[in-house]
């Protein structure tokens, strides 16, 4: 963990010291001063415009001349809120004290691909076990179950124990991180640990070195250890289950664990949602929070656009197997490790 901790700190430390040492221009507190700040922050720090081809410039010049000087607080934020969307970033928010925009459309145009009550009714008769932000047990032919749905759940070490030394009979291992929608990366780091038995590069980060969009450093190796002496480790087949609204955090450990061997990616692609968040505030006192650092896996592809399943893999949700109390997706992850 002390891993994740260094490059969080250190991150933070480059990030004051861009702030630091560039020149931040003085903009009014006026509907033309605080519009030209936020498009400025972004300009200058965001770091996936290459990824979502996007012309900023050409957005700027769009939105630009919806901004009258007399127009409300209420007006300004609805124009700022649609050019942020424009970027289709589900991680860049702008707060003010009667809004915060989010960009929903990363989600909101797929299916949902997750009924949580269907799981527990159909599958274990609502006779499951729950501790540490986990729901677990076992499934029919022997098979193990997790269903983990945020990554903003402490993993306790103890209870991770308990989980997999309770399923440690069954043939393989399900993963359930639908609908989870990220949170701290030393999560992730705590749950990969128990898959691996050996220091294992998982990715890379590249932070922003200056204004410009390719102002980019050398990307930086991450390096998981397996979990400790004495830990549970599980080394049987494992198939993580991912939808559209599997995010930020959650997308990363689909990720990561896409690339350990005998380990598979089942249902739809992640919503994606990679990178470090930087936060920034314009003369109105409204915040703006986005990601100014950019995360690659262990091939070095940025995986902001999500992580498709293993080939073989996909499948989607059918309304009438749903209906008929059966879960599509993890009848698909059951019989992957059934074969």
């Amino acid at each position: 963990m002390r891993n994740i901790f260094f490059i969080t700190s250190l991150i933070s430390a480059i990030l004051m010291g861009l702030t630091s040492c560039h020149k931040i221009e003085e903009r009014a507190d006026d509907p033309r001063g605080n519009f030209e700040a936020l498009w400025s922050i972004l300009d200058e720090h965001y770091c996936f415009f290459r990824e979502k081809g996007v012309d900023w410039d050409q957005v700027h010049d769009k939105y630009a001349r919806r901004i009258g000087s007399e127009m409300t607080r209420e007006e300004l934020f609805i124009v700022c809120a649609d050019m942020l969307d424009e970027l289709r970033d589900g991680h860049v928010n702008l707060s003010a004290p009667f809004n915060t925009s989010y960009y929903r459309k990363w989600w909101s145009d797929y299916p949902q691909n997750f009924n949580k009550r269907l799981i527990e009714e159909s599958y274990f008769n609502f006779n499951y076990r729950q501790s540490s932000g986990m729901m677990y047990g076992l499934l029919e032919n022997n098979i193990g179950y997790i269903y983990y749905e945020s990554f903003s759940a402490t993993v306790g070490e103890g209870n991770l124990d308990y989980a997999l030394n309770f399923l440690a009979a069954a043939r393989g291992l399900i993963i359930d991180i639908r609908d989870n929608g990220g949170g701290s990366l030393t999560n992730v780091e705590t749950l990969v640990a128990r898959f691996i038995d050996r220091p294992t590069l998982v990715g890379y980060i590249s932070h922003k070195t200056g204004p410009g969009h390719d102002d980019f450093s050398e990307p930086y190796a991450i390096t998981y250890n397996p979990a400790g002496p004495g830990r549970v480790r599980w080394a049987k087949p494992v198939v993580v289950l991912t939808n559209r609204s599997t995010f930020s955090a959650a997308n990363n450990f689909a990720s990561v664990m896409k690339l350990l061997p005998g380990v598979r990616i089942a249902g739809a692609t992640t919503g994606g949602g990679s990178g470090m968040p930087y936060s920034s505030e314009i003369p109105c006192g409204w915040s703006v929070r986005f990601s100014a650092c950019s995360m690659l896996d262990a091939n070095g592809v940025s995986t902001e656009g999500g992580v498709t399943p293993t080939e073989g893999c996909a499948v989607d949700m059918d309304p009438q197997d749903a209906l008929n109390g059966k879960d599509t997706m993890l009848e698909k992850a059951m019989e992957l490790l059934n074969n």
